[in-house]
């Protein structure tokens, strides 16, 4: 069925008993030491204070377009430099995971080529300042790089679902 993120406001209404699944994407950007970088929703968002990938919902494509591997990739790039900063070249995310959440939501996650852990703080604070100085609040409020899920222990606040198993295949890194 045709249908676009709009679609999560008709979840947050009270007494709404119509559940509809959603297609994501998330990008797993490792450092060059093997940590793995995750963000937290900011409180405007449909999961305030939720840590997560960078990523979001996949839009349906336009007619006679295909919702392919290519198209995913397109708007996990997307994503990540909206959340993050971080600009990556769509041919550079390797496909690397599907999840299926305990809501039935299903994610395609793309791993990104490992960067210095400074370069991945400079350009989220770059994008901080940047939607600071237009009046916008950026999507992620705080990001952090995590090693362990003994790491995703010590955040504030929920955690998307898949984080945890996500986080312990990304241990696989550690140079």
């Amino acid at each position: 069925m045709r249908t676009t993120f709009r679609f999560n406001a008709l979840r947050l209404v009270p007494g709404v008993t119509s559940w509809l699944p959603c297609l994501f994407v998330s990008v797993a950007q490792p450092t060059d030491d093997g940590r793995l970088l995750v963000g937290r929703m900011a409180s405007w968002t449909a999961a305030p204070g939720r840590w997560q990938l960078p990523g979001g919902s996949v839009e349906p494509p336009d007619d006679h377009e295909t919702l392919d591997v290519a198209a995913l990739r397109g708007h996990a790039v997307r994503e990540l430099a909206e959340e993050t900063g971080i600009d990556v070249v769509p041919d550079d995310l390797t496909l690397w995971l599907v999840t299926h959440s305990d809501t039935g939501n299903v994610g395609v996650l793309f791993l990104a080529p490992p960067r210095p852990a400074s370069l991945l703080r400079e350009r989220f604070a770059a994008l901080v300042s940047a939607e600071t100085t237009l009046g916008r609040d950026p999507e992620l409020d705080q990001i952090a790089l995590v090693r362990s899920p003994a790491d995703l222990a010590e955040l504030d606040g929920t955690q998307v679902d898949y984080l945890a198993h996500v986080v312990h295949r990304s241990e696989r890194w550690v140079p």
